[in-house]
Parts: structure tokens; C-alpha cells; sequence
């Protein structure tokens, strides 16, 4: 009769005690057949006392007993009664009794003492039902781990899975269908905030200086990201710029985006390839953005294009690091982004100003804004492209004032209709007031009506008493004197 019990510190055999405590070693014996167990956490550790574990909701609040399941987990049937008796002692390291919830509230929980010596404070309430025949050293490797105040390790210590080496009892009906056919599946606690039983302290411990340093970087650039998002500056702290995006910088004034666009065609489909340029004089600020349709496009054209001479300038080549685009997209369709739907939506549709919107890619999160605003695709006529965005921006700017008189006139006629509503509905209130004052007179004075009659009938009886009380005296008075005669 001997179970055994595979922890992420070891393997442990638990021998029974099933002469002492039939029904304890049953409930236990079931439950490790039924993998109960498996994956309970050793949840409160007290140094050279006792390790409790055999909860699977692994706050010592839950658990039930063989007998509670297989009645469908009859509130009644739950607990069982204790098997105590007073030759058996908590005298050594690795003795195994119940943890009952009170007098005969036994389930599921169980404690192992890892005391040297004896545990005399859990005599006589506890049912002692097995003994540690092998694993002491396991038991005392989980005695020394680290505790937070309540006794709960730092690093989860978990019964992996049980294995029954001897079963003298028959299974109770129903029992079979508990089995399940492998070790089930463990439940992530989405707020465990402990090291996980196969986490390697060791490694961790262990690990070059350049990893620790790399794992550093990566968590203060999250930390930054996580800041610029609660400021304004990005649309999201995961949010990543483009892979198809290159930067080209240190261009010859005279190079425009169509130059770029053949150059850069070589090694792919090029969406877009715009020169930025000053937006009043139309000049070129000596830097582009390209993009293409894929990500190893991008990749071979920044191996191969950086440092090279363009229009007698050599041309520095980098990955696109800018979140303009995304953040066009973010203020259009928040944190999820641009969709299949938007691009449909967006699919050949050009605003008032110029500005054409194409996908970057099917089924992309970005959207790209392609720009012939200021002449990059149209051969570079700046100053006509210029003078039409002026006149669209006064366009605009009507369309803005008329917008904002037809807002004033509706805000002022929608007030006007406020007032009437509200001096009908003054008045309705008024006479709603009035009513209920007049009601309330009225119920005031047929109250006090009532107590007046009240008090009268109430002294008049007084008065009778009196009377009926004097006049028995009297009586009382001329029999005496008749007797007295």
C-alpha cells in the first residue's frame, strides 16, 4: 500500500497506514488514481513544521474527497470523518496526516512534517494516515525553499503527477469514469505572480553577461515605449514601424523621388518613394522614404544601397524607424488598425487635397499615404502643386466658416425650443406642487380632526372610571358601617 509522488524537487513514496485509517488511505489511494493531484502546488511551507499541499485551487480553501465527487459533489458527502487514534504520533520527519477543514472535515488536503523530531501541537487532531519511506532528502529540499510571509514558496513547488504502486481496495462505482486517459492539462493563474516549478535559477543565475545585458536593453526600450504611449508620442507601446521601410538620407538636393523609384526598383516592387521637402519653398530636405512590397525586398536593397554614390552624394541607407504612417492609422481606426475592410475602403479613393491611400500590402495593420501634393509623383512642379493645395486649404477654410454659422444658427434655434420646453415643464411642476400641497393640507387636517375626537372619547372614559371608582368606594364605606352596626 504505497503511493508515489512525483514533485518538481523529486520523487517522494508515501507507505499507507490502511489498518489504522481504512477510509482516510481509500479517499487518498482514489484520489491519486483519479489524478487528483497532479499539478497541486505545496502552497503553504513552514520551515521544520509542515508542508500542505493537495488543493487544486492551491489557496487551502478548496478540495473535496473521493466520496463528495462521485456524488456529484454533494456538499454533505465532501468531508469525512477522522480516523484518530492515540497510539499514532507525529513523533518523525515524514509523517502524512489529513488537513480537515474542522472535527471530521477531512477532503482532499494533506500535510508532511519536516521536523527532525516530533510535531506534539498536531497530536490528537489530525488523522495520521501514511509515513515517508523514501524521499527525505526531497522533503527537506522543499522544507528550505524560499517563503514569502504567509508561507507560500517564491518558486511554485507542484506534485507533477501520482503513481498508486499498491491498491488493496476495490474501486467504488462510478469510479472509472473519474480516470481520465493522461496526466489533464494545468490551469494558468493569470495573477500567480511566482517563478514557475521548471524555472532554472541556476541558469538564470549563470547566464553571460552579454544575454543579461541584451535582456536589460530590451526592457528599458519596452519601458520607454510604455512611457512615449502614456504621453502622446506613440500609438501603442507594441507598436513596430513598417519592415518594409527604408530611410535613405544625405540625397543631392537635386535628386527627386522618381529618381529614387528607378534606383530602388531593382531589387523590387516600390509602393512608395517620396523625398520630403520643405513645405513652403518646396525644396528637398535631403531625405526619402521608401517602401516596398516585401520584406526581403527592403533587406537587399539596404545591403546593397547603403554608402553608394546617387546624383554625386553617397547616400546613407537605413531601416525606416518613423511611426507617421501608423499614427494616421491609430487616429482612424485605434490600437487594431487598418483591416481587409479598410483597405477595400481606401482602395482608389483620393481626398481633396491630393493625398492618394494605398494598403502597404494585403491584409496589412499600416496604411502607406502616398503623396502628389507636392509634385513627387507629377515630375516635380512644386510651385503649381503648391498654389492648388492653397486654394484647397482656402476651400477648406469656407467650407469651415459656413460649417460654423449653420453650427451657431441650429445651436441657437435648438436653445430657443430648450427654453419653451423648460417653462412648460416649470409650470407642469408648479401645478404638480400646488396639487400636492392642497392634498396634504387636506390629509393634515383630517388627521388632526381624528386625534381631536380621539382625545375627547379618551377623557370621557377617564372620566367614567372615576366616577364608577368613586362610587365603589362609597359603597364600600356605607357596608362597613353596616357592619360595624
Amino acid at each position: 500500500m504505497a503511493v508515489l509522488l512525483e514533485t518538481s524537487k523529486g520523487n517522494v513514496v508515501i507507505d499507507l497506514l490502511c489498518d489504522d485509517a481504512p477510509r482516510t488511505c481509500l479517499n487518498f489511494l482514489k484520489l491519486c488514481k483519479i489524478r487528483y493531484y497532479d499539478h497541486c502546488k505545496f502552497f503553504d511551507v513552514q520551515k521544520d513544521f509542515v508542508c500542505q499541499t493537495g488543493d487544486p485551487t492551491n489557496s487551502g480553501d478548496g478540495g473535496a474527497s473521493v466520496f463528495g465527487l462521485l456524488a456529484k459533489d454533494d456538499e454533505k458527502l465532501r468531508y469525512f470523518e477522522d480516523e484518530i487514534h492515540a497510539t499514532r504520533k507525529h513523533d518523525k520527519i515524514g509523517t502524512v496526516s489529513m488537513a480537515p477543514r474542522g472535527r471530521n472535515g477531512n477532503a482532499s488536503q494533506f500535510v508532511i512534517t519536516t521536523r527532525e523530531g516530533a510535531v506534539d501541537a498536531l497530536d490528537g487532531t489530525r488523522t495520521i494516515f501514511g509515513e515517508v519511506s523514501e524521499g527525505l532528502d526531497v522533503l527537506r529540499a522543499i522544507n528550505g525553499v524560499y517563503v514569502d510571509e504567509n508561507g507560500r514558496p517564491w518558486q511554485n513547488v507542484r506534485i507533477k503527477r501520482t503513481i498508486v504502486l499498491d491498491d488493496p481496495f476495490d474501486d467504488p462505482p462510478g469510479l472509472e469514469a473519474l480516470i481520465p486517459s493522461g496526466t489533464p492539462p494545468r490551469n494558468e493563474e493569470a495573477e500567480d505572480d511566482r517563478l514557475e516549478d521548471d524555472f532554472d535559477v541556476e541558469a538564470e543565475l549563470n547566464k553571460d553577461a552579454s544575454v543579461v545585458e541584451e535582456e536589460k536593453r530590451d526592457r528599458e526600450a519596452h519601458n520607454r515605449a510604455v512611457v512615449l504611449e502614456l504621453i502622446g508620442d506613440l500609438p501603442d507601446a507594441e507598436a513596430k514601424p513598417p519592415e518594409e521601410g527604408l530611410f535613405v538620407c544625405k540625397l543631392n538636393p537635386v535628386t527627386t523621388d522618381e529618381d529614387l523609384e528607378i534606383i530602388f526598383s531593382r531589387f523590387g516592387k516600390v509602393l512608395s518613394c517620396d523625398v520630403i521637402r520643405d513645405f513652403k519653398t518646396g525644396a528637398s530636405l535631403g531625405y526619402a522614404f521608401v517602401n516596398f512590397e516585401h520584406r526581403h525586398e527592403a533587406e537587399a536593397a539596404y545591403f546593397k544601397m547603403d554608402n553608394v554614390l546617387i546624383d554625386d552624394r553617397r547616400v546613407h541607407v537605413d531601416f525606416s524607424q518613423s511611426m507617421h504612417h501608423l499614427w494616421k492609422n491609430f487616429k482612424r481606426f485605434g490600437k487594431n488598425g487598418g483591416t481587409s475592410e479598410d483597405h477595400d475602403a481606401a482602395e482608389g479613393k483620393v481626398s481633396s487635397r491630393g493625398m492618394k491611400r494605398t494598403f502597404q500590402g494585403s491584409g496589412r495593420t499600416t496604411f502607406e499615404l502616398k503623396s502628389n501634393a507636392m509634385g513627387h509623383i507629377s515630375g516635380g512642379n512644386a510651385a503649381m502643386a503648391m498654389a492648388e493645395d492653397k486654394r484647397d486649404r482656402d476651400r477648406d477654410k469656407g467650407r469651415t466658416r459656413d460649417r460654423s454659422r449653420d453650427r451657431d444658427r441650429e445651436h441657437k434655434r435648438d436653445r430657443s425650443r430648450d427654453r419653451g420646453r423648460e417653462h412648460k415643464r416649470d409650470r407642469s411642476r408648479d401645478k404638480d406642487r400646488k396639487r400636492d400641497r392642497s392634498r396634504d393640507r387636506d390629509r393634515d387636517r383630517d388627521r388632526d380632526r381624528d386625534r381631536d375626537r380621539d382625545r375627547k372619547r379618551d377623557r370621557s372614559r377617564s372620566r367614567d372610571r372615576d366616577r364608577d371608582k368613586k362610587r365603589d368606594r362609597k359603597r364600600s364605606r356605607d357596608r362597613d358601617e353596616r357592619d360595624r352596626r
